[in-house]
C-alpha cells in the first residue's frame, strides 16, 4: 500500500480479515458483505485514484482497462509478500471454475507496472478475454470468438509489517459507446448490470469516482448510485482532475465538495491525478506534488484538509470500513446462518445423491423399507403408529376396505335380487293372471334409468380406465310379481314330473332372479382397486417428495399392480361363475331350516283363515275346512309355492356365502392381507431385482437436479466454511 503513515488504523483488523476471507470463498454471491466498491465512468480517473491509494502501478496499456472486478486486500504480516489469484463467479461452470481456482501467482517480489500487466495478459487468456489492440485487429470481439467482460473476480494480496488491513473492490467503468472491434452494445450492458449487481449491495460503501472537469449531470455513475442509495447514506463523492477545470467554473465544483450541490451523507473528497509526464513518478513524489497542488492552487487551497488529497480519502475510507464491518458483521453471521440453513432445507429436499447404482439402490430400499412399515400399519388400523396417517384419509386402508364391504354386503342385501320374495302364504287364480307379463318383460320393465343406481363408488385413477367396468347401474328389485312369474316360468317349462317341478327348473329361476350379483360384485371389486391403487399413490407421495421418481416408480411397478388387479378381478367372475351358473348346492342347515320355516308360514296362513272361538276363548280350526281349501288348491299353485320357498330358502344362503366369498378371496386375499397383493409390490426384493437401467430411469437425477444438488454442495460448503471464521 502506498505510505499513508498518519492516517488512521482500522479499528479491529481481525473482523476485516474475516470479511475478506468470506470474499475468498465466494460468500459474497450468497449473503451482503460489507465492502468498499469503487465505481465510475472509463476515463474518469479511477485507476488513478485506485493507484495512488494501494500503490499498485496500475498498466498504462490502453488494451489493458479493467474488464472485470478486482478485489485488492492489504493485510499487515510479518512477511513481505504479494499473491495473485482468480475468484471464479457463482455460475462458472464446474470445469471452466476449476481452471481458474488453480491458476495462482504466489510470492511475488516484484509487483511493477510491467508484472502487473503480464499478469493481467494471463488472466485475460485465463478468462478467454482478448485485449483491446489485437480484438481492434481481429475483430474477434465482435464475431463472438472471444468474449470482453468476465464476472470472475482478480483478488490481489498484498501482505507485510507495514501494511494496512484494508480492502477494495475496482470493477469496470461504465461506458456509453462502443468501440467497432472491441465491444458491442450487449458488453456495454453487461458492464452496467455487473456494476449495479455490486453497487445494490445494501452493505457496499460506494466511492463513485467522477472527473471534476465534466459537468457532473452528465455522469451515469451518479445517477446509479443515486438509485442504489437514494438518501446518499453509503456513496462517497470522489472528484478527480480539478487541475483541468476550467476557470471560473470552480466554483460549482467546491459547492460539491463544501455540501451546498450533490450533498451525500458520506461527502466528497478530491484528488489530483497524475499528468502524463508524471506517471513514472514515485508513490512519494506524487503525494508530494499533490500536497503541494492543495496547498498553492486557488481555490483548492481554501478546502478542508480532510476533504483534499489521497491521504485524506485513505482515512476516510478506513473510517467507513472500520464503522461498516462493525454495524454490519452481527448481520453478516445471522445471514450465513440462515443460508446455510436454507440450502441444507434445499438439499434435503433433493433427497439422498443418487449419482451411482450403489446410491441408486439404496435410496429406493430406503424407500421400499418405509412404504411396507407403513403399510403393514395400515393393515391393522395401526393409525398411531405414524402421523402420515393424520395427513390424509387416503391412507386408513383397513378402515376404507371395512367401509366398502359393509356397503356392498347391503346392495347385495337390498339390489341384490331381481324381484322381491314374496310374503303371501298361497297362489290364487286371480293373482296368477294379474299380468300376463313374460320374463323378459319383467326383466325389461325394471332396467329404466329412474329404477337403476350406480353401485360403484370410489373414483380412480385414469390408469386404471382399462380395468374398469362399464356396467355399473342395477335396476331396483320388482316389489311383486315374483309367483306370478315363477308360474310363467313353470308353464314354459314344464315336463312330464308329477306334483314337482323339473330339478332343471331351479338354475333357471336362480340365475335370473341373481342376475344383478355381477354388477354388484364387479363394482365393489373396481372400488377395492381403487381404494388400495390410491393408498398406493399417496403412500409414494407422502415418502417420496421428488415427483420425477414417484413418476418413474409409478411407471415400472404399474405392470406388476395391474397383474393382481386382473387376478383380484378374475377372481370375482370365477367366483360369479360358480355361483350363478354351477349347481345351486349347499350343505348349510339353515337353507333347510329356513324352507321349513317358509312352509310352516304359509300352513300358518292357511290355519288362520279357518280358525274361529270356541269354548273359554280359545282359537279352534276346522280341520274339515282346511283340508278342503287346501285340496281345492291347484297343482301349479303347490308347485310355484314349492319353487318360491326353496329359491328363498336358496338365496338367503347363497347371497351370504358369496358376499363373504368375495370379500374374503377377491379382495381381502388378492387386494388386501394376502401375500401377493398389491401393496406388497413395492418391496425391498422387489428394489433388489431392478436393473441398473431401471435404477437410473427410476431414481437417476436428471440433469438440472444434479446441477442444482452441485451448486448446492458448493454454496454449502462455503458457508460451511464461513462460519468456522465467524
Amino acid at each position: 500500500m502506498a505510505d499513508l503513515s498518519g492516517t488512521s488504523k482500522l479499528a479491529d483488523p481481525t473482523l476485516l480479515e474475516v470479511i475478506d476471507k468470506l470474499f475468498e470463498l465466494n460468500i459474497g454471491e450468497y449473503v451482503a458483505l460489507p465492502q468498499l466498491l469503487v465505481v465510475g465512468d472509463q476515463s474518469s480517473g479511477k485507476s488513478s485514484v485506485l493507484e495512488g491509494l494501494t500503490g499498485i502501478p496500475y498498466p498504462r496499456a490502453s488494451t489493458l482497462c479493467t474488464r472485470f472486478a478486482t478485489q485488492i486486500t492489504f493485510r499487515r504480516s510479518p512477511v513481505q509478500k504479494t499473491s495473485v489469484s482468480v475468484i471464479p463467479a457463482a455460475n462458472a461452470q464446474a470445469e471452466y471454475a476449476e481452471k481458474l481456482r488453480k491458476w495462482k501467482k504466489d510470492d511475488l517480489k516484484d509487483f511493477n507496472s510491467e508484472v502487473f500487466g503480464q499478469i493481467l495478459r494471463e488472466v485475460y487468456d485465463l478468462m478467454g478475454l482478448a485485449e483491446a489492440e489485437s480484438s481492434a485487429v481481429s475483430g474477434s470481439l465482435v464475431s463472438g470468438t472471444q468474449k470482453s467482460f468476465a464476472d470472475d473476480v482478480l483478488r490481489i494480496e498484498i501482505c507485510g509489517p507495514e501494511q494496512q488491513h484494508l480492502s477494495v473492490i475496482d470493477v469496470p467503468g461504465i461506458f456509453r459507446k462502443t468501440t467497432p472491434g472491441v465491444t458491442t452494445k450487449a458488453d456495454m450492458a453487461m458492464v452496467r448490470n455487473m456494476v449495479s449487481s455490486y453497487m445494490q449491495n445494501p452493505r457496499s460503501a460506494m466511492l463513485a469516482v467522477i472527473p471534476a472537469n465534466v459537468d457532473i449531470g452528465t455522469q451515469e455513475i451518479l445517477d446509479m448510485a443515486e438509485q442504489c442509495d437514494p438518501n446518499g447514506e453509503r456513496t462517497l463523492g470522489v472528484l478527480t482532475k480539478p487541475d483541468l477545470v476550467d476557470e471560473g467554473a470552480e466554483v460549482a465544483i467546491m459547492d460539491i465538495i463544501e455540501g451546498r450541490s450533490h450533498a451525500l451523507n458520506l461527502g466528497w473528497c478530491v484528488v489530483r491525478n497524475s499528468g502524463q509526464q508524471q506517471l513514472k513518478d514515485s508513490t512519494a513524489e506524487r503525494h508530494a506534488r499533490e500536497k503541494l497542488f492543495f496547498t498553492s492552487a486557488a481555490p483548492w487551497n481554501k478546502l478542508p484538509k480532510d476533504r483534499v488529497g489521497i491521504p485524506a480519502l485513505h482515512t476516510r475510507l478506513v473510517d467507513i470500513l472500520s464503522e461498516l464491518i462493525r454495524r454490519e458483521f452481527p448481520n453478516v453471521r445471522a445471514d450465513i446462518n440462515l443460508r446455510l440453513k436454507k440450502c441444507k432445507q434445499a438439499i434435503d429436499g433433493l433427497g439422498p445423491d443418487r449419482a451411482t447404482r450403489e446410491q441408486q439402490y439404496d435410496y429406493l430400499l430406503e424407500l421400499a423399507t418405509r412404504f411396507q412399515a407403513i403399510t403393514a400399519h395400515a393393515l391393522r388400523a395401526y393409525y398411531g403408529a405414524d402421523e402420515v396417517f393424520d395427513k390424509s384419509k387416503a391412507l386408513k386402508l383397513a378402515t376404507q376396505v371395512v367401509h366398502r364391504n359393509a356397503v356392498f354386503s347391503d346392495d347385495v342385501q337390498h339390489k341384490g335380487h331381481t324381484m322381491d320374495f314374496s310374503q303371501q302364504a298361497s297362489f290364487t287364480e286371480k293373482e296368477e293372471t294379474e299380468g300376463d307379463s313374460t320374463p323378459e318383460e319383467e326383466s325389461e320393465s325394471g332396467d329404466d334409468e329412474e329404477n337403476c343406481s350406480d353401485v360403484r363408488y370410489e373414483e380412480h385413477d385414469r390408469e386404471l380406465d382399462d380395468l374398469m367396468h362399464d356396467d355399473t347401474m342395477v335396476p331396483e328389485p320388482k316389489k311383486s310379481g315374483i309367483k306370478e312369474w315363477l308360474a310363467a316360468v313353470y308353464k314354459t317349462s314344464q315336463g312330464f314330473e308329477l306334483g314337482t317341478f323339473d330339478p332343471a327348473l331351479l338354475p333357471i329361476v336362480w340365475k335370473k332372479q341373481s342376475s344383478n350379483w355381477d354388477t354388484l360384485a364387479l363394482a365393489y371389486i373396481d372400488d377395492i382397486i381403487a381404494i388400495v391403487h390410491r393408498f398406493t399413490v399417496t403412500l409414494l407421495s407422502k415418502i417420496c417428495k421428488d415427483e420425477r421418481i414417484r413418476r418413474g416408480l409409478i411407471a415400472v411397478l404399474h405392470e406388476e399392480l395391474a397383474k393382481r388387479y386382473k387376478k383380484a378381478i378374475d377372481h370375482t367372475d370365477y367366483l360369479l361363475t360358480v355361483e350363478r351358473s354351477g349347481t345351486p348346492l349347499t350343505t348349510n342347515h339353515y337353507f333347510a331350516e329356513n324352507l321349513e320355516k317358509s312352509r310352516a308360514e304359509r300352513l300358518k296362513v292357511h290355519l288362520k283363515k279357518h280358525q274361529f272361538e270356541g269354548i273359554n276363548s280359545q282359537m279352534l280350526v276346522n280341520v274339515d275346512a282346511v283340508t278342503a281349501n287346501m285340496s281345492n288348491s291347484s297343482n301349479l299353485e303347490h308347485t310355484v309355492c314349492d319353487l318360491h320357498d326353496i329359491l328363498k330358502s336358496y338365496y338367503k344362503v347363497a347371497r351370504k356365502r358369496f358376499v363373504d366369498n368375495v370379500c374374503m378371496q377377491a379382495a381381502d386375499f388378492h387386494l388386501v392381507t394376502g401375500p401377493d397383493t398389491p401393496v406388497r409390490v413395492f418391496s425391498p426384493k422387489f428394489v433388489s431385482k431392478l436393473s441398473p437401467e431401471q435404477l437410473e430411469t427410476i431414481a437417476g437425477e436428471d440433469i438440472s437436479r444434479k446441477r442444482k444438488r452441485a451448486e448446492l454442495e458448493r454454496e454449502i460448503k462455503s458457508l460451511e466454511k464461513a462460519r468456522k471464521f465467524l
